[in-house]
């Protein structure tokens, strides 16, 4: 578990300071916090409603893994979100990851300039 500084200090730093000290989530994060849990879901349920290995679901969940264009059609429509919900999630934190990576790179490199 991740430890965070207290609530006042973090209300005294801007959105950029607080993102370069958390994590970046992991979309099995959501899916466990946000789904599982407090459903009361066991990976295997959702697999055997989805269509899918009970360990496709459970390494998502552990964030092993991440959520492909098929898993996020299934749990989409179980879950009653949309397919692009999940894959923004792990679209989101594939680029937080690298950002973190390769972001003083990736500013290194000048903008095209275009003509006014």
């Amino acid at each position: 578990m991740t430890a965070y500084p207290p609530l006042a200090e973090l209300r005294a730093l801007d959105l950029t300071q607080i993102e370069e000290i958390t994590s970046p989530i992991h979309p099995g994060e959501i899916l466990r916090e946000e789904y599982l849990v407090p459903l009361n879901l066991s990976a295997g349920a959702v697999a055997r409603a989805c269509g899918v290995p009970r360990t496709r679901i459970e390494r998502i969940a552990t964030e092993e893994t991440g959520i492909s264009t098929d898993t996020a059609l299934r749990l989409g429509r179980y879950f009653g979100t949309t397919p692009a919900f999940w894959l923004n999630l792990q679209r989101k934190y594939e680029i937080d990851v690298l950002d973190r990576e390769i972001g003083a790179e990736i500013a290194a490199i000048r903008p095209l300039e275009t003509a006014a």
